[in-house]
């Protein structure tokens, strides 16, 4: 069943989206070569306890950390470790918090970059930095089909456009999701498939639109951890996700400063 949001709920999870951007921002301003994913876990939880918020994650499903810190060829879900990064990766943070016990989801991908500026690394990896581009562009269009009396496959039709003109692959076997008191909520949010398919879209929905996309095969493989996803060619991937509520006055994005 599909959750129809308040006013005034949907202003408590922009005030937790707003929170959730700046601990995201902060966690992206910490990425650098030699930093371990586990240090920017570290630093999630104590910045979840600056904020006053709680970590969505931790516990969810048996979930051992407060992000999800997916590298290269990590798709989501991966659980922080002693890994090091190394200058020219990519990494995807994805992270959610509980305010006032709503649900905020969102997420987004960087390069580690080390003594090159952004630009430098652009120029010397331009497959890696089209690929996060184009990840953004799609989400960007999936936000903007995010609208009343649209059906939800709008958004991923939307998204899957974008991604293969760029040559590029959509994941098939995760999706986007309604999200509020619960992390996960109806409906699914695919990033394929027509148009037409799936319900309607209604004033007071709240989804969290997530493209995960891929250089190589959209097809996964799951870790032995039972939470991360790899691709199975070994092929980059690239993951940026807001959540965002459907308003009268047209897609309102929640996790955002």
């Amino acid at each position: 069943m599909i959750e129809i949001k308040s006013a005034e709920q949907i202003q408590i999870m922009r005030e937790g989206g707003r929170i959730l951007a700046k601990i995201l921002k902060k966690l992206s301003e910490a990425v650098k070569p030699g930093i371990t994913t586990k240090d920017l876990d570290k630093l999630a939880r104590e910045l979840v306890l600056f904020y006053k918020v709680k970590p969505a994650f931790l516990d969810y499903g048996g979930y051992p950390a407060a992000v999800c810190t997916s590298v290269n060829d990590e798709v989501v879900h991966c659980v922080p470790s002693e890994r090091e990064l190394k200058e020219g990766e990519i990494i995807s943070l994805d992270m959610g918090v509980v305010y006032n016990d709503f649900n905020s989801d969102a997420a987004l991908t960087i390069p580690v970059l080390g003594k090159l500026s952004y630009m430098e690394w652009a120029k010397s990896n331009p497959k890696l930095h089209k690929l996060i581009e184009v990840t953004r562009e799609a989400l960007n269009a999936g936000i903007k089909q995010a609208k009343i009396g649209n059906r939800v496959g709008k958004i991923g039709h939307a998204v899957k456009t974008v991604v293969e003109k760029n040559g590029f692959n959509v994941v098939r076997d995760l999706v986007g999701h309604g999200i509020g008191r619960e992390l996960h909520e109806e409906p699914q949010v695919p990033n394929y498939g027509p148009a037409d398919a799936g319900p309607k879209l209604e004033s007071g929905m709240v989804i969290a639109i997530e493209p995960m996309v891929v250089a190589g095969s959209w097809k996964l493989i799951k870790g032995k951890d039972g939470f991360s996803y790899n691709t199975v060619d070994s092929s980059p991937a690239a993951h940026f996700e807001h959540t965002v509520a459907i308003t009268k006055d047209g897609p309102m994005v929640l996790t955002t400063n």
